[in-house]
């Protein structure tokens, strides 16, 4: 689909989650459909999990682009949708919603891209023969996972609560690839994991820890020197304060925030997405 400038009544697209309020999307998409000229409006959409089946409904009403999808619904949703996109269904989880012209609604996930292009572009970090340490099992977990074994990364490990959750995360993505890395699924008490981050070169932390307060997913002291650590929060953080005070590199969420939403525009209107339009429309945010 492609949508010309001017050329349609007044689109709706918006954030599916719980909560959202503090999303910077809006801000992002807005700035891009004024400077392409695409008659369209990006809304927060508060969405619990008993709404989420009448939400996703209301997708496939004529006036409506699609959706993106965040916590806690990138996995629930599949479900309730008509088809998947096969990157999407290796990741088993979905942050965008395209509503097709005949009102089919299709599931993408553009985290995955977006993650490894904000890992090299932003953090001059390449992947292939690498170790690398994440901690959660969320969608966004699931989408570095892959993302990180598709660009070759010789020795991952995830770190969950629910030791089961983080194990069907790596088997669902190693039965979907023919990479074999090591891979390794711990919780944060194992006795592994001050080994397993020292000698790793990249943490990613893709739990919400960080969001509030002081809160942190990672203790400082097992924070190794060296690596890149990236938090896919896209804020200042104190895990990203203290990785930087034990000369640690740091990333945080921006750059990532900023491609998903970018490639997710790009599916919903069929046109380039205005990047350098959409970066500023972050900056202005903070």
């Amino acid at each position: 689909m492609q949508l010309e400038a001017s050329s349609v009544p007044l689109f709706r697209v918006g954030l599916i989650g719980d909560p959202v309020a503090h999303s910077r999307s809006p801000a992002l998409h807005n700035a891009a459909f004024t400077h392409v000229g695409i008659p369209a409006h990006y809304e927060l959409w508060h969405t619990s999990t008993a709404e989420l089946p009448a939400r996703i409904a209301e997708l496939r009403q004529p006036g409506t682009l699609g959706a993106n999808v965040t916590l806690p619904h990138k996995v629930a949703v599949l479900a309730l949708l008509d088809q998947i996109d096969p990157d999407a269904a290796v990741i088993g989880a979905v942050n965008t919603i395209i509503r097709e012209y005949d009102g089919t609604l299709t599931g993408a996930n553009t985290d995955a891209p977006a993650c490894l292009a904000s890992l090299r572009e932003d953090g001059g970090f390449e992947p292939a023969g690498r170790s690398a340490v994440i901690l959660g099992a969320s969608g966004a977990a699931r989408a570095a996972t892959v993302a990180l074994v598709g660009a070759g990364i010789a020795q991952l490990t995830l770190v969950n609560r629910t030791l089961e959750k983080a194990e069907q995360v790596l088997g669902d993505v190693l039965a979907a690839t023919e990479a074999n890395p090591l891979l390794y699924a711990i919780t944060p008490t194992s006795a592994e994991l001050p080994e397993l981050l020292a000698s790793a070169n990249l943490i990613i932390n893709a739990t919400s820890l960080g969001w509030h307060g002081n809160e942190t997913p990672l203790a400082a002291e097992y924070i190794p020197a060296g690596a890149l650590v990236f938090d896919m929060v896209y804020r200042p953080t104190r895990l990203l304060h203290e990785a930087a005070a034990r000369s640690a590199r740091t990333l945080n969420g921006a750059g990532m925030l900023v491609r998903q939403a970018a490639l997710a525009f790009e599916r919903w209107t069929g046109q380039p997405a205005p990047l350098d339009v959409m970066r500023a429309a972050m900056h202005a945010t903070w």
